[in-house]
């Protein structure tokens, strides 16, 4: 069950799989994963984690609710 704080690049497209999205694919500056009409910007790797302001954001693009993702 993932926390609502900050996680790795790898454990968000991991958890994003598992809620139905599909990817990442590569487009533009960023890569994105879909799931029906929703595309998703996925941030680019870099070595820290990525914080719980940004997690929020992506999670808010991808209509997931917060406790919809504590329940994975």
């Amino acid at each position: 069950m993932p926390i609502f704080g900050p996680i790795k690049r790898k454990d968000l497209i991991h958890y994003l799989r598992e809620l139905g999205f599909d990817g990442p694919y590569a487009g533009g500056k960023h890569q994105y994963m879909v799931k029906g009409e929703i595309k998703l910007t996925v941030p680019n790797p870099h070595q820290s984690d990525i914080g719980r302001d940004l997690l929020a954001r992506i999670l808010r693009q991808g209509s997931i609710d917060k406790s919809e993702w504590e329940k994975l």
